[in-house]
């Protein structure tokens, strides 16, 4: 009992120092912490490669409170059926020091059995040795069913992945390897919960559903974008609202392919801490999909988005001129409590005016002096 408490100890102070190498205020850190992907951390050089370090959708999906879980192999997820060749799979990778994306069959606590697609990548430092292996989850139990119509996306999305990871792992020698890892994996993960909410939509037949998943679509791909320019940024810590804006007002019109849809912008480069940079997106995000949805996909009309600094604050304005149309209300309640939510999440201020056929919103919250530049 001695040896596996001292073992659990190792374990936990591993934890400790990789958490003391990466400031709280790290953007992609807490984003470790608090996104709702299952993420784990693993210590090859201890004695049966312990995890060291797991948040808090992990010990959710698992039923394991995390004091249970630092210092366990991860195999206390296998059970009666987990697949053997799996399980063989997944320790030969290991022993390989090699990537792997697997589907598997694991066990919670209480157990009760779900779907894993596992992604594991060992992380090397300076010199190529492998100091940690990195583990992401998708619980994807409730799609089994369908896994004849989602296979080739799938699989689409692991070869994407692989390709991305032997990239990013060549790209991340001279950088910090863990964080850079985590960005990877968020942003891969957006992409196939894209890629799996873009199947069901096509495969619906209900136009309500088919609309919702859609909208839900949107503000994944506004996510994703995020992620993807806040890693190739020359600038970690700091997001390009202007930059972002341009990008997703041009392919939300553009995919609409109507050429009676008039855009303008106004738009000024203006920086903000990194951390701020999803809930901004999907403001703005919010903002055209609103414009859009109460007419402009219809009937056409003049859309204007303007992005700058005022008199010390940071200003978001949408402007649209149409002929507005009936909206179903749990698609406008839902889209107004999202922006709502962000707002409150920023401090940000929001004022609507509609005169006629004109309307015009305003989100405007206060400038960071300390974190943010002029370009």
């Amino acid at each position: 009992m001695s040896d596996q408490n001292s073992s659990r100890r190792d374990a936990r102070d591993a934890g400790d120092r990789l958490l003391a190498s990466h400031p709280s205020e790290d953007p992609f850190a807490a984003a470790f912490k608090a996104t709702r992907m299952p993420m784990l951390i693993t210590d090859p050089r201890q004695p049966d490669n312990p995890i060291i370090f797991c948040n808090q959708a992990f010990s959710n999906l698992t039923g394991y409170s995390i004091d249970e879980l630092i210092g366990r192999n991860c195999r206390l997820l296998q059970g009666p059926e987990t697949d053997s060749n799996a399980v063989a799979r997944l320790r030969e990778a290991i022993a390989a020091e090699q990537d792997l994306a697997i589907d598997i069959l694991n066990y919670r606590k209480d157990g009760s059995q779900f779907w894993n697609a596992l992604f594991v990548s060992p992380v090397r430092d300076a010199d190529g040795e492998v100091v940690y292996f990195f583990a992401s989850q998708l619980d994807f139990t409730t799609i089994k069913s369908k896994e004849l119509d989602l296979a080739e996306a799938r699989h689409s999305a692991e070869r994407e992945v692989a390709r991305r990871t032997h990239d990013l792992s060549e790209a991340l020698k001279a950088q910090t390897l863990l964080v850079h890892e985590v960005d990877h994996r968020v942003k891969n993960n957006l992409l196939t919960i894209a890629s799996i909410v873009k199947l069901q939509a096509r495969m619906s037949e209900n136009d309500l559903v088919k609309r919702t998943l859609f909208s839900v679509l949107n503000r994944v791909e506004a996510l994703s974008t995020v992620q993807r320019k806040l890693f190739t940024s020359a600038d970690l810590g700091r997001f390009d609202v202007s930059d972002f804006a341009k990008d997703l007002i041009e392919d939300l019109v553009g995919a609409l392919k109507r050429d009676d849809i008039r855009v303008t912008t106004d738009l000024s480069p203006v920086f903000v801490p990194a951390v701020k940079a999803s809930p901004l997106a999907l403001i703005i995000n919010e903002l055209v999909l609103d414009a859009v949805r109460r007419g402009l996909s219809d009937g056409g009309g003049d859309i204007h988005l303007e992005v700058r600094r005022t008199n010390g604050h940071f200003l978001i304005r949408v402007t649209d001129t149409t002929k507005p149309v009936s909206v179903n209300p749990e698609e406008e309640a839902f889209g107004k409590l999202m922006l709502e939510t962000c707002a409150k999440q920023l401090g940000a201020k929001i004022v609507r005016e509609v005169e006629g056929y004109r309307t015009d919103v305003q989100v405007t919250m206060l400038v960071e002096e300390a974190k943010e530049t002029e370009a």
